[in-house]
């Protein structure tokens, strides 16, 4: 615990075997009080490693849901098990384990009630190895985000975030897609309810074993999240033209 504060670790696997063990090696145990695996119906050992290494909840999806439904059973499990602080932290070693201990703290504190870990943050991204054409998609991407929301994140599409419970108990989840664009409707769900994000820098890690989106997830998740800050701009003028009227 933190601050008295209940930490779980989220973990949302799949085919995860080769780097699930370095990951888990990493978790400050002394500071997390669960840890929860949700295998989406791997094709190879993730399991069998999980249960070796001694997590004790591991929750196996009979078919693959999905990377957003893969989160959907990893929040509603940990709130379940009355978890204050729930960190999301991918399997497959491309986020330390590291800084858990420094997002918890700031949402213990009382400081953020959401931090993400960014790659983005210390310029680190191209010389740790992420692909020229994902840093430039990310860049653009970020940027109309950034319009749209009104907020000034350095970026939205990391997978190393962490949350007080009380922000993830009142976001619609099951309402959000069971694909990568999953992350991008929380974040908006999310500064819509203006709660405040604090960011922290997180070195970057690509290599073979570390799980990335191919090309074509790639472009359809990009148009995902244009439709998705799009939405979001909608929405915002439309409250923004109601406030006017209201004060007229």
């Amino acid at each position: 615990m933190i601050k008295q504060h209940k930490v779980a670790i989220v973990m949302p696997a799949y085919n995860a075997s080769k780097t699930l063990e370095q990951t888990y090696r990493e978790i400050p145990l002394d500071v997390v009080d669960i840890v929860i695996l949700v295998d989406d119906a791997s094709q190879d050992d993730t399991q069998a490693v999980a249960r070796k290494l001694g997590i004790e909840h591991i929750i196996t999806h009979q078919s693959n849901k999905g990377y957003g439904g893969n989160q959907k059973t990893c929040y509603a499990t940990a709130l379940e098990l009355e978890a204050d602080i729930i960190i999301m932290l991918h399997p497959d070693y491309q986020y330390t384990p590291k800084l858990i201990t420094a997002m918890a703290s700031i949402i213990a504190e009382g400081v953020f009630p959401v931090v993400l870990g960014s790659r983005i943050l210390g310029g680190g991204a191209l010389s740790g190895g992420m692909p020229l054409y994902k840093y430039c998609a990310n860049r653009l991407l970020t940027a109309l985000q950034n319009i749209s929301t009104g907020a000034k994140l350095s970026e939205y599409h990391t997978g190393y975030r962490a949350f007080s419970a009380n922000v993830i108990r009142n976001l619609p989840l099951q309402e959000y897609s069971d694909n990568f664009i999953f992350d991008n409707q929380m974040l908006s769900q999310i500064i819509e309810q203006n709660h405040t994000i604090g960011e922290i820098t997180c070195p970057t890690r690509y290599f073979d074993n570390a799980s990335s989106i191919k090309l074509g997830p790639s472009v359809r998740y990009g148009l995902g999240v244009i439709q998705v800050s799009l939405s979001h701009l909608w929405r915002r003028m439309n409250r923004k033209n109601l406030n006017r009227q209201n004060d007229a």
